[in-house]
């Protein structure tokens, strides 16, 4: 057995020493193995003078011959038979298994090795196929992984834009999603939203009624669909969207809120602030909530509750410029014009894009006696939106009063022509008649301004009285 474990770790290790077991050293053993001693003399093995135990055949470190004494050894082996196990140990100081072997096998195995090679290349096999469509799967796979992230960075880039109020910016990169990417939920949500902050309801409600459409269960992006019907004056739209949301979610911070828009459309302010507090209470961090319902307040006139809504919407998020100009409307109406800037220009510093915010701020800056900045400011209005008519009438009352009729009745016209249903600009071009000494258009404006709006009747008809009467200094009234 012993013999047959010697012949096997031959095999295995060519060119090895090895120490016979002490039960080898027989003359039954030797007479049995004389081919395999033969073997070891003609390859020149040296027999390290070592001891074993047992049926262990240990293979030691002997260096070969032609190797320097102090040279390491290239390795270790060891076989042992225990109980009919055969192992084979090897240890190599460079990580491999060191074999010996005869230089014509070498290199027949090398010509081997080479005409199999080049019978490989000729014939592809079933590996080389699996190979090439390995290839293609991984070539593909990254394919579709760069196109995520493309995907991935377009989204990023324009809702980073949308959060820095630079709304055009943010439609030009949705344009251009792909097709099925845009026709989703998520993305006509933000393209309403971009449009809404631009003050372009139309293309707002259009983009955020295909939101409906696309994804009909979709809670987010109602408030500010409802806000845009509030804007365009659509009571039926309104009401019928309040209903929708408080019947498909009654937990939904945003469905309280379509309805206290509802009610704010309708005047009654008491109400609106009722389910504007409702929505608040289910989420204490809804911003837009605490600005609707400081606007409710103004409208009540119940400004110290307002400062202290639009005071929480800033507490919750620094960066709703609603509530920041919802202060500075406050603290103008109080003719605190100092703190009225210092929250306009807060605003604006945080929506450099809005051009309501230019008008407003160039307004408190003409108070404040900053007239040519209040120019400036009001002309950065024209270049964000050459149609405000806001940033026109605001122009015309800083002309008034620097007794520049005719640039004040310039400016006027143009607000006629954008908003022809106001009062306030009939009545206000009929006094800008009246300072250059025509008192019969100045009399056609008044009544325009009568019939369109009753409930200022005394005020109107006071200007009319005193048609005949030098002018005096006259405050322009709020458009």
């Amino acid at each position: 057995y012993a013999n047959e474990v010697l012949d096997r770790a031959r095999r295995v290790v060519a060119g090895m020493t090895y120490e016979p077991s002490p039960e080898s050293k027989s003359p039954r053993y030797q007479s049995k193995s004389r081919k395999s001693v033969g073997f070891a003399e003609s390859s020149h093995i040296s027999v390290p003078h070592t001891t074993t135990t047992g049926d262990d055949l240990t293979f030691s470190q002997t260096p070969l011959p032609g190797t320097p004494n102090d040279a390491p050894a290239p390795f270790h082996a060891a076989v042992s038979s225990v109980k009919g196990e055969k192992r084979a140990l090897f240890t190599t100081i460079d990580g491999g298994t060191a074999k010996r072997k005869s230089p014509k096998k070498d290199e027949s195995k090398v010509d081997d090795e080479s005409a199999l090679r080049a019978v490989s290349e000729m014939t592809p096999g079933p590996e080389r196929f699996d190979g090439a469509i390995n290839l293609l799967d991984g070539e593909t796979e990254n394919h579709h992984v760069s196109q995520v992230l493309q995907l991935l960075s377009c989204y990023g880039a324009a809702y980073k834009y949308l959060c820095q109020n630079r709304s055009q910016d943010a439609l030009e990169l949705f344009r251009e999603l792909p097709l099925e990417q845009i026709n989703t939920g998520w993305v006509q949500h933000q393209i309403g939203r971009a449009y809404f902050e631009m003050t372009d309801y139309q293309n707002a409600q259009r983009a955020l009624e295909n939101m409906q459409k696309i994804d009909p269960h979709r809670i987010k992006g109602l408030d500010i669909l409802s806000t845009t019907y509030w804007q365009l004056k659509k009571e039926v739209e309104l009401s019928d969207l309040a209903q929708k949301a408080v019947d498909f979610d009654k937990m939904a911070p945003e469905a309280w809120f379509v309805v206290g828009n509802c009610f704010s459309l309708q005047k009654e302010h008491e109400t609106a602030i009722t389910f504007f507090s409702r929505s608040i209470q289910l989420d204490p961090t809804y911003t837009y909530a605490y600005t609707l319902c400081g606007h409710e307040y103004t409208s009540n006139e119940d400004f110290e509750k307002a400062i202290s809504c639009y005071r929480d919407a800033i507490r919750v998020d620094n960066r709703h410029y609603n509530a920041w100009y919802g202060l500075g409307a406050i603290y103008f109406r109080q003719e605190k014009f100092d703190l009225a800037e210092y929250h306009f220009q807060r605003a604006l510093e945080i929506n450099s894009q809005s051009s309501v915010l230019h008008c407003h701020l160039g307004m408190a800056q003409h108070q404040n006696g900053k007239t040519v900045e209040a120019l400036e400011t009001l002309a950065g209005a024209f270049r964000l939106d050459p149609r405000n008519p806001q940033a026109h009438y605001q122009r015309a009352t800083i002309f008034m009063s620097m007794d520049r009729a005719d640039d004040a009745l310039a400016e006027l016209e143009k607000v006629r022509a954008a908003a022809p249903k106001e009062a306030s600009v009939h009545f206000n071009m009929g006094k800008v008649y009246k300072r250059m000494g025509k008192p019969e258009k100045a009399l056609r404006c008044f009544l325009t301004a009568l019939d369109l709006d009753p409930k200022d009747n005394n005020l109107i008809k006071a200007a009319m009285d005193r048609l005949d009467e030098p002018d005096i200094e006259e405050e322009v009234s709020v458009f």
